[in-house]
């Protein structure tokens, strides 16, 4: 039990405290109220040092006169469960007669007199509070400004990481967000890009870069007014940091080139960047909705001859003239990557010959299919090829009367070719539905929407003979188990979908099995707790 006299005074004047935490506050920007708190826990750490930490001794400073008061605290509880700290009801009338339950009884303690280890400790107790304190408050303020340009100077650098200094915080600048070749020393000035900050054991993380390409699109804004005010946007921006970069700009006032504004006049706008950039070679592209076009300004300075675009796979084939396939590709590929990356688009590029031989073996292979499948002479085999026609499917099933449109043919002929063409695929079937039956495939699987015959084989080759094995597989398994291209990510998950949906119909009628029994209970229930007529209980009596 604590010994206290009711006649000491249990303050001490302490102005000096609340000039200190004002300077303390001011200097590490942060609230005085906090710094003021960090006192009261320290000072409270040192009575319980004092007087035992069982017990609940408190301590305040007075917002206004900097007094320190410290006093011990003891619950009015229903239940003691700790005599230290609490005590009964009928205990704490005798000392306040106006006591209720959940009151505190308040003992005001001597002021201590800090020692040597009692001062250390409520030092670091303060220092810790304050630099919470301060964490918070780096992290409250810079929380909302990821994506901005900030300033610095360099404090100091560690395993070839920066710490920079910002005036009200540090951030880190790691040596991969740095641009090759760049050094920096002690004091050198830094303009970086905040590209997270993030909450983290040690504290709040603020994480600069200068690779980043909203680096690049934040410094053309600062340089470009029409950028600033929206009259011309960035699109888009790949970087190859320190050596070549694309940005892709867009005016939104017809009359205003988008390109000429950020080059500015003699090019003095897009050298202060390349400045920044420490001599970072920058395209600047018109953006276009058109996918083809925007592509072929994408890869500038190469002159593109034509352009394939295959949007299901999101790929496009870029033909150019033979003299200018290095310049398309650029050193170690670096135009046609920074290409694909500014326009999202999976780029290949081929020269004129090499997409002229491929078309020719094309064209040679599906002339030799015709001749094969349909037995016919290479002239007309030819024919269908050059019309479009790449497989026996195609002739089978297309209109008759596109048939007969093609030159040199007649109704008579596309008729033949059609039967020819559909007995082609009716021996097909048969060939594969008995190789079906031989590797045991059920005949549930062959009625799922979208299965063909001849994935059927596929999937019996691959040990999935039920409907219940192929809706267990997920839609990237199946594309695995066909030829790669057959069939598109959609399609696989239309086909899995349809497997599955014999499980949703059983859960449905297990559902509406089980409330149907419900219901027949309750009508049983209800039927034997309803008394029957007078007359009948007689005639079951007799």
């Amino acid at each position: 039990m604590i010994e206290t006299n009711p006649d000491t005074e249990a303050v001490r004047a302490r102005p000096e405290l609340l000039q200190v935490a004002e300077s303390v506050a001011r200097d590490k920007g942060i609230e005085r109220e906090e710094v003021l708190e960090a006192m009261e826990q320290a000072i409270q750490k040192a009575g319980r040092s004092k007087y035992g930490h069982e017990h609940d001794i408190r301590a305040t400073i007075d917002r206004t006169s900097g007094e320190i008061g410290l006093a011990r605290y003891v619950e009015v509880a229903e239940e003691v469960e700790n005599e230290i700290t609490q005590t009964d009801l009928e205990s704490a009338r005798k000392t306040k007669p106006d006591a209720e339950i959940g009151d505190f009884l308040i003992d005001p303690l001597p002021p201590i007199d800090f020692g040597r280890i009692a001062a250390q400790t409520a030092k670091q107790v303060i220092v810790q509070k304050v630099r919470e304190a301060e964490r918070k408050r780096q992290h409250e303020e810079y929380k909302d400004r990821v994506g901005e340009i900030v300033n610095g100077l360099v404090k100091r650098i560690e395993f070839g990481n920066v710490i920079v200094d910002l005036s009200r915080a540090e951030a880190l600048l790691r040596r991969d967000e740095c641009i090759p070749r760049e050094h920096y020393s002690t004091g050198d000035r830094v303009r970086a890009y905040i590209m997270d900050v993030r909450e983290e054991p040690r504290g709040p993380q603020i994480f600069l870069s200068r690779t980043h390409p909203q680096f690049m699109a934040k410094l053309f804004a600062q340089e470009v007014p029409e950028i600033y005010d929206n009259i011309i946007e960035i699109m888009s921006v790949a970087r190859d940091a320190g050596s070549r970069a694309k940005i892709a700009v867009v005016s939104h006032d017809s009359s205003i080139d988008p390109v000429g504004p950020c080059i500015g006049m003699r090019g003095s706008r897009v050298q202060a960047v390349v400045g920044e950039l420490q001599g970072e070679k920058i395209d600047i592209i018109q953006w276009s909705p058109d996918a083809a076009t925007f592509i072929v300004n994408a890869l500038a300075p190469a002159e593109v001859a034509k352009v394939v675009l295959d949007q299901e796979a999101n790929r496009i084939e870029v033909v150019v003239p033979d003299d200018q396939l290095s310049l398309a590709i650029g050193r170690r590929g670096q135009n046609v990557r920074l290409a694909s990356q500014l326009s999202g688009w999976d780029i290949d590029i081929l020269t004129e010959a090499e997409e002229s031989e491929r078309r020719s073996e094309e064209f040679r292979t599906n002339s030799q299919m015709f001749v094969d499948a349909l037995d016919v002479e290479e002239v007309i085999a030819h024919l269908l090829v050059t019309e479009g026609f790449s497989t026996v499917e195609e002739v089978a099933f297309v209109p008759l009367s596109d048939l007969a449109e093609i030159e040199g043919f007649g109704e008579d002929t596309a008729k033949e070719l059609q039967e020819r063409a559909r007995g082609v695929l009716a021996v097909r079937d048969e060939e594969l539905a008995r190789r079906r039956k031989e590797l045991g495939v059920s005949d549930d699987l062959a009625e799922v929407e979208g299965v063909t015959p001849a994935l059927l084989v596929a999937l019996g080759e691959n040990g999935v003979k039920t409907r219940d094995d192929l809706a267990d597989l997920a839609g990237d398994e199946l594309r695995d188990i066909v030829p790669a291209g057959t069939l598109r990510e959609e399609e696989a998950n239309a086909i899995i979908m349809a497997a599955r949906a014999h499980w949703f119909a059983d859960e449905d009628a297990a559902g509406e099995a089980a409330a149907g029994d419900g219901v027949a209970a309750e009508e049983d229930t209800a039927s034997a707790d309803t008394p029957a007529p007078d007359g009948e209980e007689e005639s079951k009596d007799g």
